[in-house]
């Protein structure tokens, strides 16, 4: 056994520290010390957590395997603490036996171990202990899956653990109210570290679902075995952050939490549903304080970047973004302003929510409670002398118009509306009452995107493929199935520590770039359909979003499935 760490940081790296990097090192929460350590020594955080476990005389696990017979053994408050996990360790036998007092107890940690959490630890077990440092957000991800989010607030049990840094709110963590608190800060808090954008509380005959919406999939989230019995306390809870009135169980009603947790500034928006068992709530998490997206970052090639930003710099005229809820049009539409954002623009925008702040951008919040809507708000805002205006959605009649209005009297427009490509975009405006010889004369530029997940970069691996799925495959995506004859192998998904066993980390865009000219303008007032539209585009060179995933599938950035799923093709 490895001997135990006394000093929570050797001295071979403390020395290499400042007195204050030290210090911010020690106070960080033990699953982000590594982070913290990994910037302070300008080292990778892999590199790091090697040259750590060495300093310590620990090794690494990786690839780890949670010991079922071990997880009874420890509190959940203790394990979520202190962010350990027991796990197996090496070959497991095939007779293996019910582990004994004599047994050693393999736990991965995402820090070094000290005396306090020893001592804790035989308290609850005689087992010899043996340490191993690990990914910390694959401990953390473990730990979830284990024990379930905030099992460590509802934790029921006489064991009378508390951690030293709780101590003083003793009394309070006993308390099912505070338990409560705790444990709805503690999903919200793991939904912006799986960087969530939607948590869902489903009320169901013998259990309460809560499900994250990740890389836009919904994914189950495993919760504590006892949560059934907090339900009523949960919704309540939920309700009164969202100023909601907890009496009226009958209607569906919205609001918002402004949560605020570390550095994490969260505007959430609440709604709610009566179902059979209980109310059903959604939150959509808005993260104000996010990194915005360049367009680089958005997954655009060269190619499509220089289409885009030939017609940004238009003084007039209408720039759409189309594509389903969720696809990132909102982000796209915020790069674009970031992109031509300067001193001399006045740049105003009507949305609803306010998902990103733009330094020096005039931005509105829709009300429609009071009036304030698409249409009434832009009607204002032609009165500001705006030289840019983006508009969140074009939902109806009254606010194409208006729009079409303002890029016809000088102002560059950008907007959003939901079709499933983009030339669609035109005869769904066509098909709103707008006349043709409008549409033609104010659309400039019309995008349409979809997201697919992107591939982990670090378990990511080449892959032979069948020449004939492969060829299949490209016949649906529209694309030259003469090109399966070079490709022997793609890229596909693994899974590892990094990417918490997924395969896949973040995402990254696909684009259709529908640029008008004289030709299409001709088609446009003869009210032709999107199937003409897409022909002609096509035939001078637009590339439609099954082509454009196929360029990132050779790219090795996603994968053919992923490509499939998200896009949809419609007989034009």
């Amino acid at each position: 056994m490895s001997a135990l760490v006394q000093d929570p940081l050797p001295a071979v790296l403390a020395e290499r520290l400042t007195e204050e990097q030290r210090q911010a090192v020690l106070e960080a929460p033990r699953e982000q010390r590594l982070t913290v350590l990994a910037a302070a020594l300008g080292k990778p955080e892999p590199e790091m957590l090697v040259a750590l476990a060495t300093a310590a005389g620990l090794s690494v696990a990786s690839n780890l395997e949670t010991d079922p017979a071990a997880r009874g053994l420890l509190p959940a408050r203790l394990v979520h603490d202190y962010q350990i996990i027991p796990i197996r360790f090496g070959p497991v036998a095939a007779d293996e036996t019910e582990p004994t007092i004599h047994t050693p107890l393999h736990l991965a940690s995402a820090w070094l171990p000290d005396a306090v959490m020893t001592d804790w630890l035989r308290t609850f077990t005689p087992r010899q202990l043996v340490w191993h440092l690990a990914v910390p957000e694959r401990v953390h991800q473990l730990i979830i899956e284990n024990f379930g989010v905030g099992s460590g607030a509802l934790e029921d049990g006489e064991d009378n653990y508390i951690a030293p840094e709780a101590q003083q709110q003793a009394e309070e963590v006993v308390d099912e109210d505070a338990a409560v608190v705790r444990f709805v800060t503690d999903v919200i808090k793991q939904a912006v570290e799986d960087q969530a954008t939607d948590i869902h509380f489903e009320p169901q005959e013998e259990q309460l679902r809560i499900r994250y919406r990740v890389d836009g999939l919904l994914v189950p989230v495993p919760v504590p075995e006892n949560l059934l019995r907090f339900q009523d306390a949960i919704i309540s809870r939920l309700k009164i952050m969202a100023r909601l009135n907890i009496s009226e169980k009958r209607l569906p009603q919205d609001g918002r939490i402004n949560f605020k947790a570390n550095s994490t500034v969260l505007d959430i928006r609440v709604s709610t549903v009566p179902t059979i068992y209980a109310e059903s709530i959604s939150l959509r998490l808005l993260n104000q304080k996010k990194e915005a997206y360049t367009m680089d970052r958005l997954g655009m090639s060269p190619a499509e970047q220089e289409q885009i930003v030939s017609v940004l710099d238009y003084p007039h005229g209408i720039i759409l973004v189309t594509g389903p809820t969720g696809s990132g049009k909102s982000t796209s539409l915020n790069a674009f302003l970031r992109k031509i954002n300067s001193t001399d623009l006045r740049i105003i925008t009507i949305e609803d929510p306010i998902e990103y702040e733009v330094p020096g951008v005039n931005q509105m919040q829709v009300r429609a409670e009071i009036g304030l809507t698409f249409a009434s708000a832009l009607r204002h805002v032609l009165r500001q002398d705006p030289d840019v205006i983006m508009v969140g959605e074009i939902r109806d009649k009254d606010t194409a118009e208006i729009a079409i209005r303002a890029s016809l009297t000088g102002h560059l427009v950008f907007s959003t509306l939901h079709t499933n490509d983009a030339p669609g975009a035109i005869t769904r405006l066509v098909d709103m009452g707008i006349e043709p010889f409008l549409v033609a004369s104010a659309i400039e530029l019309v995008i349409a995107q979809r997201l697919v997940r992107r591939l982990c970069p670090n378990c990511s691996v080449p892959e032979p493929i069948s020449k004939i799925k492969l060829i299949e495959t490209l016949a649906i995506l529209e694309c030259d199935a003469a090109e399966a004859e070079l490709i022997t192998a793609l890229k596909s998904p693994v899974g590892c520590d990094r990417c918490r066993g997924t395969g896949y980390r973040g995402r990254i865009g696909l684009f259709e770039i529908f640029r008008l000219n004289d030709e299409l303008h001709e088609l446009i007032l003869k009210r032709e359909s999107t199937r003409t539209l897409t022909q002609a585009a096509r035939k001078q060179g637009m590339r439609t979003l099954g082509q454009s995933g196929w360029e990132k599938v050779k790219a090795g950035h996603t994968t053919l499935e992923e490509v499939l799923r998200v896009v949809t093709v419609v007989e034009k």
